[in-house]
């Protein structure tokens, strides 16, 4: 049988007659904290979907955010979903069956780590929650043309129907809270403040041979100049910051409260319930308490002291999570005696990384997710100057070869005159964009020969020259016999689809050659507390605790830490969040 934990009272709660008082001091933004219907810890894509679900169910809620601004990782990120028969999907009659994507998932997540349970749910209910939250207004998706998985010569995978991309958001709706808003890093934004998507990014590469590109460009770039006379970076918000800025907006219509710089010190417990959290602010600490549910979504653990726990030890490692992703939800857990997940496959989704160091100590990390790595004339080689991966497999494909073998990393990503002008390189601009200044900065090698940049990444020449010729002799006919780059439809949809014979291969020849260094790096961790498929969190007895839930990177990721298509993270976090919202929903009384 299953039996609740008698989880202990957090710390510093009032005790009389068994019964915990709320604080009634200020908060610092002029009232005090109170009683709410439910209490959301974090606010990136899954405590949003949580939050303003609730708030549409007709529940009051608060969020609790520790960084100074709200989104977590979600609002740098790409923004895509990954799930099963949308409605989007339906009307373009390429939805699939619910068997061939749970064969997908066998094949990718392995049987001995595949959740039955939790899977179902995520198949089952993925269309129920976006088609809500869509219905409220809170986000809105389009079916990608074509987005394959990314291993799409597994049984089950597809090439179009499962990766749904962000609707473009104007960031002024969201009003003074636009400031809120956490920015993506410099390095992901063009001119200083101007975003763009999968796209745009296709339309800037292709402007100086197409009109209709260069048109969509110009347009781009207008809105961007008249948006700088106002506001401290562009408004046209895309991909990850265009989906939580489309539910914040919802969300604090439906009567949202949020509030930042937000310590969450404990949960607050009574018989095994969990009735609301002990939060430090403005160095005040308060008690408020949740009718009938809090909601870990603090965005896991792959910035705190934790993550080297879990993740194999390289040279240098950088994750593009924010330095709060500290592992709140693990800590606030154990001390209720919530079961952590066990070790995954990967307890982290991988992605190469590279950094620029400026002048006054700040690194500004540059994700390699999909810009450069598969595109023609572009390689990577390791500390022996040899290649060892198929440079247009998936970012965590990628950064999983990287920790194979310790030469691999740090590793070098390179390319010739021609793929620069066309492509760029990490932080490094296409063609008019001068590079020197990177240059100078030491993030971009540049040489009139391979054997002078040999030279200048401490590699052996000999080496590097005779990796280069075997790749080009392969290439100059659009193959790679190696490794197979652009062997797949993944490879080629990442590749540059005017390039033939073959979107991803062509040869280095025309110098100057380029360089810049890659690092492993992460994107998230995907190790959590273990949960129900309404995503009540369980005890060690394996027992839910009632009133609270964890979803996002602080549930025990159901693809066990592998990486099957884009938006395997945010598909999961919109479900997952919908279902928690949907379950607190059915504990109020009448």
């Amino acid at each position: 049988m299953c039996y609740p934990d008698r989880a202990r009272n957090g710390t510093g709660t009032n005790e009389t007659d068994g019964r915990i008082y709320r604080s009634d001091a200020s908060t610092g933004r002029g009232r005090s904290m109170k009683s709410w219907d439910v209490v959301v810890i974090g606010s990136g894509a899954a405590g949003f979907a949580a939050a303003v679900s609730a708030c549409c169910k007709g529940l009051s809620v608060l969020m609790l955010e520790k960084a100074e601004q709200f989104g977590g990782t979600s609002a740098i990120s790409g923004g895509a979903v990954w799930l099963h028969d949308t409605d989007q999907a339906r009307e373009l009659g390429k939805n699939d069956s619910a068997e061939a994507i749970k064969t997908y998932l066998q094949a990718i997540v392995g049987p001995e780590n595949y959740r039955a349970e939790m899977i179902d749910a995520f198949v089952a209910q993925g269309r129920e929650a976006l088609a809500f939250l869509e219905s409220e207004g809170a986000v809105k998706y389009s079916l990608r043309p074509l987005s394959p998985d990314y291993y799409p010569d597994e049984a089950g995978a597809v090439d179009v129907g499962r990766a749904l991309e962000v609707i473009e958001f104007d960031g002024r709706a969201l009003g003074t809270r636009f400031a809120d808003l956490r920015s993506p890093p410099p390095g992901m934004l063009l001119f200083g403040g101007m975003m763009v998507n999968r796209v745009d990014i296709q339309h800037f590469l292709d402007m100086r041979r197409s009109l209709h590109s260069l048109l969509h460009c110009s347009k781009l770039l207008l809105r961007y100049g008249r948006d700088r006379l106002r506001y401290h970076r562009g408004t046209r918000l895309a991909m990850g910051n265009a989906l939580i800025a489309r539910m914040a907006h919802v969300a604090f219509r439906k009567g949202l409260t949020l509030e930042l710089n937000v310590n969450v010190l404990s949960l607050i417990a009574e018989n095994g319930t969990v009735t609301g959290v002990q939060i430090e602010q403005h160095g005040q600490q308060h008690i408020v308490h949740a009718r009938y549910g809090v909601v870990l979504a603090a965005g896991g653990f792959a910035a705190g002291e934790l993550a080297a726990q879990f993740r194999p030890q390289t040279r240098e490692h950088f994750t593009m999570s924010p330095g709060t992703n500290d592992g709140a939800a693990l800590r606030l857990g154990a001390a209720i005696n919530a079961r952590q997940g066990a070790d995954l496959p990967s307890n982290f989704f991988w992605a190469p990384v590279s950094v620029l160091r400026h002048p006054d100590g700040r690194e500004e990390r540059f994700p390699h997710l999909v810009t450069d790595r598969a595109k023609p004339g572009v390689i990577a080689v390791n500390q022996q100057a040899e290649r060892f991966v198929n440079e247009s497999n998936s970012y965590h494909h990628f950064a999983s070869a990287m920790q194979s073998q310790a030469e691999n990393a740090p590793c070098y990503l390179l390319c010739d005159a021609l793929a620069m002008k066309r492509y760029g390189l990490g932080l490094a601009r296409p063609s008019p964009v001068n590079n020197d200044a990177l240059v100078r900065a030491g993030y971009l090698y540049k040489a009139q020969s391979l054997n002078e940049l040999a030279q200048l990444l401490g590699l052996d020449a000999a080496k590097l020259e005779a990796t280069v010729a075997r790749y080009n002799h392969d290439a100059s006919n659009g193959r790679d016999e190696q490794f197979r780059k652009g062997a797949n439809s993944y490879n080629q949809a990442m590749g540059d689809p005017a390039h033939q014979p073959n979107a991803c291969n062509a040869p280095l020849l025309e110098a100057p050659f380029y360089a810049i260094t890659l690092y492993t790096g992460d994107l998230g961790t995907s190790r959590g507390l273990v949960t129900t498929p309404d995503a009540q969190v369980l005890n060690q007895s394996g027992c839910p605790i009632k009133g609270l839930y964890a979803v996002g990177n602080d549930m025990d990721s159901i693809m066990a830490g592998t990486y099957p298509g884009p938006g395997i993270t945010l598909g999961p976090a919109l479900t997952f969040g919908y279902l928690a919202a949907s379950h607190m929903a059915q504990q109020q009384t009448p």
